[in-house]
């Protein structure tokens, strides 16, 4: 097997190919033949010096059943499956997985869409019908929306009926958001955010879907209507907000932590379930991930370089 290996904590130029005896199923585990690999903000961060030394970055991975281990029935050699763990291993061309942490991949789901798309989609589901239920009609504001995790939050709510406005920074993004379902995309980086919002909802956003932080937080808090809701999903911009609470006790607005990761930890056949809904809903084509950039596993390094440098619209996926 050939695998991406981290072993010193720093950019990503520093990983390394390696080559390695392909590993084996023990009980209750799969051999899944990687084709394909979701790339992630998250990698980016254990990579510069989140986790232990040595490991292999990758959290979602997609691919065909090799072999099974003893008592494995669950799963079938040669079915098409997706990782639904949070346990790292992805960068690789072979993964070994308990087989209760596979879900299967419809046909009508191609691996690499499934690769880049499941940590992003199942994110925005896991908050929109778990953390905050959206109802039809109302107003979502998205921040980062042409980004991975931002065009996943503009096809759910669109999909659950909400009227999305989307705010990116350039002007490829806020096209992507618009072709994903937007019904208005706003530059907040030179447009005051709040006043906008204001302007085409008439009394402000129901919802915000934030995965950036940073700057725009607060004019996005400041948008939400009374009773609004504020979805905190992540970081990406780098910076953690601080928040004015009185303009959330005064208007009676909620803060929620979006945590799929945690969840799916603690609640792994919720996680499953929410996964096959998730991936059935794909094969329907009621939600439209776009297929991502894709890359050789040999330039995991510049596909983490891209999208630490919000180069990227939309995902990428590594091809073992």
């Amino acid at each position: 097997m050939r695998r991406i290996a981290c072993r010193e904590f720093g950019p990503p130029d520093q990983l390394v190919l390696e080559e390695a005896p392909d590993p084996r199923p023990g009980p209750g585990q799969v051999l899944v033949g990687v084709r394909a690999v979701g790339v992630s903000f998250v990698d980016g961060l254990m990579v510069g010096g989140a986790y232990r030394l040595p490991f292999t970055p990758g959290l979602v991975a997609a691919g065909e059943v090799l072999d099974v281990g003893a008592g494995v029935s669950s799963v079938a050699r040669g079915s098409r499956v997706v990782s639904s763990s949070f346990d790292l291993g992805g960068y690789a061309t072979h993964r070994v997985l308990p087989a209760d942490a596979v879900v299967p991949l419809p046909d009508a789901v191609s691996f690499e869409v499934a690769a880049s798309a499941v940590e992003s989609y199942a994110t925005i589901l896991f908050a929109l019908t778990t953390r905050a239920d959206v109802r039809p009609g109302e107003w979502v504001l998205v921040l980062g929306a042409g980004g991975g995790i931002g065009l996943a939050a503009v096809d759910v709510a669109s999909s659950l009926g909400a009227r999305v406005i989307a705010a990116a920074s350039s002007q490829a993004k806020r096209a992507a958001a618009i072709n994903a379902g937007a019904q208005v995309a706003v530059d907040y980086q030179t447009e005051d955010l709040k006043a906008r919002v204001r302007e085409v909802t008439g009394a402000g956003a129901d919802l915000v879907i934030d995965p950036v932080g940073g700057p725009a937080a607060e004019p996005a808090l400041r948008s939400l209507r009374g009773f609004g809701r504020y979805l905190v999903v992540g970081f990406a911009g780098g910076t953690i907000p601080r928040l004015p609470l009185n303009r959330v006790l005064l208007e009676n607005r909620a803060i929620i932590g979006v945590d799929w990761g945690a969840w799916s930890r603690q609640d792994p056949a919720g996680n499953t379930e929410l996964l096959a809904r998730l991936l059935d809903r794909v094969a329907a084509g009621s939600l439209h991930p776009v297929a991502p950039v894709t890359y050789p596993l040999e330039r995991a390094a510049d596909a983490l370089n891209e999208l630490a440098g919000r180069r990227v619209t939309g995902k990428l996926a590594l091809l073992p």
